[in-house]
């Protein structure tokens, strides 16, 4: 009978697709052990995704498929999530404490990138992630003012920074080094070199994603990045117009030609609602990120409405994630960020730390 309530239990799982791995339990090999004592079913869960808001959700659903089985009489799910390092660039080596780090990047300007970084980041820590964020725009550094954050690092060595924490993550940003209407009037080659200086001279503390916020286009930033610093996957920005789209296609070719894998496209101010009347309106055109999403063969994650609270929130220092963790918006941050989060979960696995180095001395 035992043997019997196992496949029928295995059959019930196998009938749950999960929403952000879109596959079903078994399958994705998230099941890591079905236990059975009389009438009480147990089903241990571990994601490679961090999945806190997610948990009873899914905990509710598999009990009712689960107990409506003959002779089940009380089902215990058990949810966890293991976080994993996964496959870089070949020839880049990995960031010591940090397993995977996510380029957030944009063909142009003004569609909102840094403030859909800021609100991944702080959607991932929520569901359980340990989580950082690098502001890699030099140039224009909107980090500091999106968390709130004044103060500068600290220098525990005099050689490395520690990294700023707020919110429950860690973070570093030019922007802590300067005054905030200090131009940084340099030339390509010293804006590389801060941003690697910036990223290897921090002194992260255990992250399983480390976010970076890229400056807009394909230029020596995204270069540098591309060549030298271990990138699990990318996410595009982008807005519904046409003009937006296409500098966003470019910035999805020049990752596609370096080998970082294109986790996804986010299309941000899709829908603007009057805060007055409640009408709904396209503003910037309909569907564009779900077309080029569609043809250049990557996933679409999302899209995010026009919302002036998103930008009061971003002003404030006080992110919408943060400021209206309940609220209709910072809802659709999280379902993204798990969208993307699984996505790179189902990504070749990082090895090479798992290996000693080898040395041949001749003596």
């Amino acid at each position: 009978m035992a043997d019997i309530l196992q496949q029928q239990v295995e059959t019930a799982l196998k009938q749950y697709i999960d929403p952000y791995l879109q596959k079903d339990l078994v399958s994705a090999k998230t099941i890591k052990n079905i236990q059975i004592e009389g009438d009480t079913v147990t089903v241990d869960i571990t994601f490679g995704f961090p999945t806190a808001g997610y948990n009873d959700t899914l905990s509710q659903q598999l009990k009712t498929k689960i107990g409506a089985l003959e002779g089940v009489g009380t089902v215990n799910i058990n949810v966890s999530h293991k976080i994993v390092a996964h496959a870089v660039q070949k020839g880049v080596d990995p960031l010591k404490n940090v397993k995977n780090i996510i380029a957030v990047a944009s063909g142009k300007g003004g569609v909102g990138k840094s403030t859909t970084a800021v609100n991944l980041a702080l959607a991932l820590s929520a569901d359980g992630a340990n989580v950082g964020i690098l502001d890699a725009d030099m140039y224009g550094p909107s980090q500091p003012r999106m968390l709130g954050i004044s103060q500068q690092p600290e220098s525990k060595d005099g050689q490395s920074l520690e990294p700023v924490r707020h919110y429950n993550i860690q973070s570093m940003s030019i922007g802590y080094l300067v005054e905030e209407d200090t131009p940084m009037i340099w030339r390509g080659p010293m804006v590389t070199q801060a941003l690697e200086q910036l990223l290897k001279e921090t002194r992260w503390h255990e992250l399983d994603y480390l976010v970076v916020d890229l400056p807009p286009g394909t230029g020596d930033t995204q270069l540098t990045l591309a060549q030298k610093i271990p990138v699990s996957g990318a996410l595009i920005i982008t807005t519904p117009q046409d003009i937006a789209l296409l500098d966003a296609r470019k910035g999805l070719k020049m990752f596609e030609k370096v080998n970082v894998p294109v986790l996804g496209v986010i299309e941000n101010m899709s829908i603007h609602i009057c805060s007055k009347c409640g009408n709904e309106e396209h503003i910037f055109g309909k569907g564009g990120g779900l077309r080029m999403a569609q043809e250049t063969d990557v996933d679409f994650l999302g899209a995010l409405p026009l919302d002036i609270s998103i930008r009061e929130n971003g002003d404030d220092g006080h992110p919408t994630v943060i400021a209206e963790p309940e609220g209709r918006i910072a809802q659709i941050y999280r379902e993204i960020a798990r969208r993307v989060s699984a996505k790179l979960s189902l990504q070749a696995k990082e090895y090479t730390t798992k290996f000693p180095s080898i040395k041949v001395m001749n003596n």
